[in-house]
């Protein structure tokens, strides 16, 4: 067995062992200070826990929901090692000097360095690092992607206006992953501290007031394998209702019915696709201050607040309104708040109140299971008049004294899990009264483990700036890989009055390739598109067009994402994991598996230096011009658009144009394929459901259609089949996917890198209709594909 480097050094004679027990689910290592409890999850993921002598087992996970395995277990002792084989996993001991390391395969990960030890600050777990890897987690923040060097405070806390650089976010997690392709994540969400070797002496430690002393160490043969271990350990996210990825309209805010009819109807006349509209916080108030916690439209302003909401469905946009927890004594609900006991309490029992920006306050406790009904209620009454979607603003929380008490623990013990309890809440109250319905929960701070309530969260208030817009790409790779796909930020930038017409078309540019399409700022400066100038709209509404025609694409990768937990946003060492020189790189990155990205993130920039993963060959996706895998080339920009290059071999679909994602539709697409002589064969799919039902795949209300090609010789045959849950026919809602299964399909195919006329093309062994362009490389062929069958296409190349 080979072991951790540096595992001698890092030695601790003052635990012994005293007994060891092999346990059928787990073993048990005592010792003179505590005991060990080693329990395998899967072949693949390994659980760690000291319980000091005279604690007790601690609480459940917050964010662990995978029932462990049947993993067959061994223990190998001598006089010198215990060796505890659980699949892939190996946990080594010495006996002599007391060191725990782990080897995954034969290949070693890692070592404890002086394990557990208690101080007069708290409680810290040490390991021992290379001197080479890099480290990547800890949550939301900027730091650069390789983030070795730090010690981050593990406290959600907002930061207004940041920029290139930010040390403490709204998303804190205890999650470390390194570039040896391993992940630890310290099971406890008390406030504390990651030290990823800040002291320049090759050690990570994990730091915590109090609570319990566990970890789960997951390994991998890929990033793919590793991000999907950890989602299936804390859960996967479910699909978002399918609107989700059309444009929003939504600004620092809309203050009247009048109003926000008046900037729908700009979309409507500019004929810019749009989904939703969202209401910031003068939905309940005239004023910023004083009004929070009414939760209940101003009478004066939104006279007819269910009527306005019914006649933005019937132009196809969905409305999400904010909410946050605070109530304050100024507000209308406060007298309620107090006589239903639902705010956090002082020593005393009384409700908590404080100071902040919005006012003197109370603050709801999402760990009552009354004050959690209370809440609960006035989202059934909301949506009762017809809101579509919820906003949790503020929730990490924003102001949280030390002194308040919830019911479960005090407020450092609960801080970084309130967010994630109010997620859950939202999501536990949709299972049990709308169980066939998809949230939509969009917020700013939770913990390990939220994407399974399915929150959506976005980087806070980030500055209206470029060095803002530089740290996006990061935040969202990283977000990605600790299982919250769905990291996004305000486009444009929300912080300051900075009207920049270039800074605004990139960062919307970019946000084609974010998981979530949503302008958003302070009013001020226009974040809406149809109230920029005609030239900088032109170019927001292409790329909001493009958006909505990767539908298919994106709704695919968010399948896949609650499939296997795989983010959408990939940084490019998933390509290339042994490639050290990918290990920082966040200037490109993977979206999905076939979309090379790279955004323009400098004022005035001409040329980009790009790198193209040696994985494949890659096409411009805009002029089809070829780029050798393995290579680095500068690219010319232009301001119409920014570089993106399909991979070789891939198909992309594409959607007709549409205005909102209602008229969304796959009986009729376009197929693009990525020709290249290099790929053999090839493979992609195309996930399709209602866009509404909870659960639609697991309850057999799908089609997934099956793309393939083969390329032998002077021919090329594309393949198109597809696979039909066992109740899509049903009339399993009244949208288009209940037909659309069962009826033909009309797919404009497009092949690009064609160099010269097919000298015929067959469907289903008969000749076809093609055009061949020589100018652009492509071949368009129009194919009737009928229902229930297989669609399969032969491209007879010349010479």
């Amino acid at each position: 067995m080979q072991f951790c480097a540096g595992n001698l050094a890092a030695q601790n004679a003052s635990r012994s062992i005293q007994r060891v027990s092999v346990q059928p689910a787990y073993l048990e290592v005592v010792t003179n200070d505590g005991r060990y409890i080693f329990k395998p999850y899967t072949k693949n993921i390994i659980e760690t826990s000291f319980i000091p002598a005279g604690e007790h087992v601690q609480q459940a996970s917050h964010a662990v929901v995978l029932r462990p395995e049947k993993i067959k277990a061994q223990l190998h002792s001598d006089k010198q090692h215990l060796s505890y084989v659980a699949g892939n996993m190996t946990v080594h001991i010495n006996r002599v000097l007391f060191q725990i390391s782990y080897t995954y395969k034969d290949k070693a990960l890692i070592a404890e360095d002086q394990g557990y030890q208690r101080s007069a600050q708290g409680r810290s777990l040490g390991f021992r690092l290379d001197q080479d890897e890099a480290l990547y987690g800890a949550g939301a923040r900027a730091l650069g992607m390789n983030r070795r060097g730090y010690r981050l405070p593990l406290y959600n806390k907002a930061h207004y206006g940041y920029e290139e650089h930010s040390e403490q976010m709204n998303f804190s997690m205890p999650l470390v992953f390194s570039s040896k392709m391993y992940g630890i994540h310290f099971d406890n969400p008390t406030t504390g501290f990651l030290d990823l070797d800040s002291k320049k002496n090759n050690v990570l430690a994990y730091e915590s007031l109090s609570g319990r002393q566990t970890y789960q160490l997951i390994a991998g043969d890929s990033w793919e394998d590793i991000i999907s271990a950890y989602t299936q350990l804390t859960g996967r996210q479910p699909l978002p209702p399918r609107w989700a990825f059309g444009n929003f309209a939504s600004r620092f805010g809309y203050h009247s019915e009048s109003e926000a009819r008046s900037v729908l109807a700009k979309y409507q006349e500019e004929q810019i696709p749009v989904d939703a509209i969202i209401f910031d916080l003068y939905w309940f108030g005239k004023d910023i201050k004083g009004t929070m916690g009414n939760l209940a439209f101003d009478k004066d302003h939104f006279p007819q607040p269910q009527k306005m909401i019914a006649d933005f469905a019937q132009q196809g946009v969905k409305t999400i309104l904010i909410t946050e927890p605070f109530i304050l004594t100024s507000s209308a609900r406060w007298k309620e708040a107090v006589a239903e006991n639902i705010l956090a309490k002082d020593q005393q029992g009384q409700p908590f109140t404080y100071d902040f920006y919005f006012g003197h306050t109370g603050l709801i406790d999402l760990f009552d299971a009354h004050a959690q009904q209370w809440f609960w209620n006035i989202y059934k009454n909301l949506k009762a008049q017809g809101v579509a979607g919820w906003w949790g603003d503020l929730g990490e929380p924003e102001v949280h004294p030390a002194g308040l008490q919830h019911q479960t623990g005090s407020a450092d013990q609960v801080h970084n899990i309130y967010g994630h309890q109010w997620a859950k809440l939202i999501a536990e109250g949709y299972r049990k009264d709308y169980p066939q319905e998809r949230p939509f929960i969009l917020m700013r701070a939770g913990y390990s483990g939220s994407q399974r309530f399915g929150m959506i969260p976005w980087s806070g208030d980030v500055n209206r700036t470029w060095g803002g817009l530089r740290s996006q790409p990061e935040i969202a790779l990283q977000m990605g890989m600790q299982g919250m796909a769905y990291m996004h930020s305000d486009l444009g930038g929300f912080a300051g009055a900075n009207l920049d017409d270039e800074l605004y078309t990139r960062w919307l540019q970019y946000g084609v390739f974010q998981p979530v399409f949503r302008p958003h700022a302070q009013e001020e400066v226009a974040s809406e598109p149809v109230f920029r100038e005609p030239a900088t709209r032109a170019l927001a509404k292409a790329a909001i067009e493009l958006r909505y025609r990767l539908l298919p694409y994106n709704y695919t990768l968010a399948f896949e994402n609650n499939q296997h937990g795989w983010p959408l946003m990939r940084p490019l060492f998933f390509a290339e994991p042994m490639n050290p020189a990918l290990s920082a790189a966040s200037d490109s990155y993977l979206w999905g598996h076939d979309l090379l990205v790279h955004p323009v993130l400098k004022a005035g920039q001409k040329k980009a230096d790009i790198y193209f993963p040696a994985s494949s060959n890659w096409f411009d996706f805009y002029t089809g011009q070829t780029y050798a895998a393995g290579s680095r080339l500068s690219v010319d920009l232009v301001r119409e658009h920014i570089p993106v290059f399909v991979r070789g071999g891939a198909f992309i679909p594409m959607a007709k144009p549409v205005q909102n994602t209602g008229q969304y539709s796959t009986r009729a697409f376009d197929l693009h394929y990525y020709y290249d002589p290099a790929v053999a064969a090839s493979q992609g799919q195309l996930y399709d459901d209602d866009g509404v039902t909870a659960k639609a795949f697991e309850q057999g209300a799908y089609t997934l259609m099956k793309f393939r090609s083969e390329h032998r010789q002077q021919e090329l045959v594309l393949t198109l089949d597809a696979v039909n849950g066992a109740n899509t026919r049903k009339n399993f809602s009244k949208t288009h996917v209940s037909q659309a299964a069962a009826s033909d399909r009309r797919v404009q195919v497009v092949i690009h890198n064609i160099t010269a006329a097919p000298k015929k093309i067959l469907l289903q062994n008969q000749p076809v209709a093609f055009a061949w362009d020589a100018s652009s490389r492509q071949v368009t062929l129009d194919v009737v594909w009928k229902a229930d069958t297989t669609a399969t296409l032969v491209v007879q190349m010349r010479d």
